[in-house]
């Protein structure tokens, strides 16, 4: 079966999380014809993955212009611009009614998952008049298999479902697949949802991201209230400040305030810290895992959480000519603006069609965070940014296309040094330490000499 076409363009969206509605809402306003095929059962299914999950930006940063468009005329009340949500918030009070209320519901199409992209007519080998074939979608749903075509791609699947492995080398560790039962990706709900699978536990962690860094405050604080949970923290780097991040000097408050936090955590001793830990194997140990990192150095625990980060799936992509970086796989203009070996702090210039485009396949686009390949630093409003562009540039309009809409906050700066650089931290817990006090900070140097034990700030 394959769905017919208009003489309106048409533009195939794979994705219906918060940066592919936004890219329908803009297509929409653009007098284009927006078709959005999301893998799962409804939109935003990704972000309901994580929806216990507090985000770092308010709700400001988090709500397309098109979309609050969109949603303003069903009489939907605008959010609190310096509220920070959660997913499930996210969700509720934004996701659902854009794609259930407005417009967008007679374009998305959901439990459709897409498994190859190519031209009509031609496979990845044939050039002459390759720009103008329409693309050729192929998904399949539950009536089976079926494709429709389309005059330009977007592709905004997201990386969710492809989380890094364990292995040190980016490659599954030995015995990985093995021990799945007990080994989970990203950050899971370790104080709701799955609280009964972590609770009086010992728990490694393995990343120095936000989300390992979210999990591990989570379970500290589940070890307050479940005896026999202990912490421990798996860093491939030897230096665990670099995970503390920039403190007040962040302009997204609520990140600086969580790498603080989490410092002190580190500081008091309730989180193991096993740096420079780079995980080779997972074996079995009496009914436990045994985390080996390379020669006879291992720790045991009785759950693994892999937080490593992302990385794209390019799969269904195969058949198409994709100009990527070979290290973050991400497009290649656009990676030296985002390349974590290069700006592992400041800021992300804003970004668009112009960075995005594939140049050898006219009308595709990779956009938000599936963009930035295997790069950590991706903010929900820079793929706001991107799909406007994008969608401008579809419709024919070059100068918006070109032109930055768009002013990001700091990202954070560069942390150096050992757990000492923690006090550096401006208004870290009521500020640094005084000189010549042993504490993490200016709150725990109070609790200190009023004799309390443990960390003051915690």
């Amino acid at each position: 079966m394959t769905e017919a076409r208009t003489s309106t363009k048409t533009v195939a969206i794979i994705g219906a999380g918060p940066v592919g509605l936004a890219a329908a809402a803009h297509a929409l306003e653009r007098g284009l014809r927006p078709l959005v095929l999301e893998a799962g059962p409804e939109a935003a299914h990704a972000v309901r993955q994580w929806q216990h999950v507090q985000l770092f930006s308010p709700w400001r940063y988090n709500v397309d212009t098109a979309a609050a468009r969109l949603l303003a005329a069903t009489g939907w009340n605008s959010l609190e611009p310096e509220v920070y949500p959660t997913g499930r918030e996210l969700i509720d009070s934004y996701l659902a009614p854009l794609a259930t209320r407005t417009a967008l519901r007679d374009v998305i199409k959901t439990s459709h998952r897409v498994t190859a992209i190519s031209r009509v007519g031609f496979d990845k080998a044939k050039s002459r008049g390759r720009a103008a074939a329409p693309f050729e979608i192929r998904y399949r749903n539950g009536k089976g298999e079926a494709t429709m075509q389309a005059d330009a791609v977007i592709d905004v699947s997201g990386t969710w479902f492809s989380p890094n492995p364990a292995g040190g080398n980016g490659l599954p560790a030995l015995g990985e697949a093995a021990h799945a039962a007990r080994v989970a990706y990203g950050m899971p709900d370790v104080r709701g949802a799955q609280r009964s699978r972590y609770a009086g536990r010992t728990v490694a962690v393995l990343g120095a991201g936000h989300s390992a860094i979210g999990t591990l405050i989570d379970l500290a604080a589940l070890a307050k209230d479940e005896p026999g949970t202990q912490a421990i923290w798996l860093l491939r780097s030897n230096d665990p400040a670099k995970a503390f991040g920039g403190g007040s000097a962040d302009q997204l408050a609520a990140r600086g305030e969580l790498g603080m936090a989490f410092a002190a955590l580190v500081r008091s001793g309730r989180i193991r810290v096993e740096t420079g830990f780079h995980v080779t194997g997972i074996n079995d140990a009496d009914g436990r895992l045994q985390i080996v990192a390379g020669g006879d150095r291992g720790i045991d625990a009785d759950e693994l959480i892999v937080a490593t980060g992302f990385r794209p799936d390019l799969s269904w992509l195969s058949e198409l000519r994709l100009r990527l970086d070979p290290a973050i796989e991400a497009p290649a203009a656009l990676a030296p603006l985002i390349d974590p070996n290069e700006h592992s702090c400041g800021t992300v210039r804003p970004h668009g069609a112009r960075e995005l485009a594939q140049a050898d396949e006219p009308g595709l686009y990779l956009a938000g965070m599936k963009s930035y390949g295997r790069a950590p630093t991706f903010l929900m409003m820079t793929g706001y940014e991107q799909v406007r562009s994008i969608t401008a540039d579809i419709a024919g309009d070059k100068a918006a296309a070109h032109r930055v809409e768009l002013q990001l906050p700091e990202t954070g700066v560069c942390t150096r040094g050992g757990l000492e650089s923690i006090a550096a931290l401006s208004g870290c817990c009521g500020g640094p330490t005084p000189s010549g006090v042993d504490s993490c900070c200016a709150d725990d140097a109070k609790a200190k000499a009023a004799g309390r034990t443990g960390c003051g700030c915690s």
